[in-house]
């Protein structure tokens, strides 16, 4: 397998796109897809007992596409900080959309207090749509900020960031797309990545706080 580190080797020398906006809105309805076709791969995996080297090449696909969407990114970019906002910002447009299809396929009600919100995402979203069941932890006293805490991210299989990349939140795209789902439902939060494997730490982390209630008559919309 390539390191997906070659590819963006490459991309940090190209300098934006006369048709950036364009081409977000186009990455953005195919990540959309991405993840709700990854979503029905692994659900029919699992209902028909597929093998395990089916379901592994079903993650790859999945995880060497995203790894094409960010690469592409790099290129249309001059830096890891305006690449950070524009995943941050493609996965809330991408939430905005993905919280239909989460609620159709969950069947999950209106939750009750934000520790209830964290069990859902943990449990049921994050399985839903990555296959993999965060552990939720480090709840602040008040109640109003938690960890997510991933053992394995498969965004980030086959990936080595080079040294030209230091900057980059790889998976940031996952803070917005939480970040626009919770808005669609009438919560703000903010989210964003604290420890990261691809840094060299021992797991992923993503530190969600709760921010206000949002007035069902204020609808949200892209960003």
């Amino acid at each position: 397998m390539v390191y997906l580190s070659f590819w963006l080797a490459g991309g940090s020398d190209c300098g934006n796109s006369r048709n950036a906006t364009l081409k977000i809105q186009v990455k953005e309805l195919v990540s959309t897809r991405i993840f709700t076709a990854y979503s029905s791969i692994t659900k029919m995996s699992r209902q028909s007992n597929r093998t395990t080297d089916s379901k592994k090449m079903n993650s790859e696909l999945f995880t060497l596409t995203y790894g094409a969407l960010v690469t592409q990114l790099c290129k249309d970019y001059e830096n890891d900080e305006e690449v950070n906002k524009q995943l941050d910002k493609m996965g809330y447009n991408i939430g905005v959309r993905l919280i239909e299809d989460f609620l159709a396929r969950s069947s999950v009600g209106r939750c009750q207090d934000f520790r209830e919100t964290a069990d859902v995402i943990a449990k049921v979203a994050f399985k839903t749509y990555l296959g993999v069941s965060p552990s939720v932890s480090n709840w602040s006293p008040a109640g109003d900020e938690f960890s997510l805490i991933l053992e394995s991210n498969p965004l980030v299989d086959f990936v080595e960031l080079p040294d030209n990349h230091n900057a980059l939140i790889y998976s940031n795209l996952l803070c917005g797309v939480l970040r626009g789902a919770l808005e669609m439902v009438q919560m703000a939060v903010d989210v964003k990545f604290v420890q990261d494997t691809l840094r060299g730490d021992n797991v992923t982390e993503i530190r969600m706080k709760f921010v206000k209630r949002i007035e069902e008559n204020l609808p949200a919309g892209d960003e």
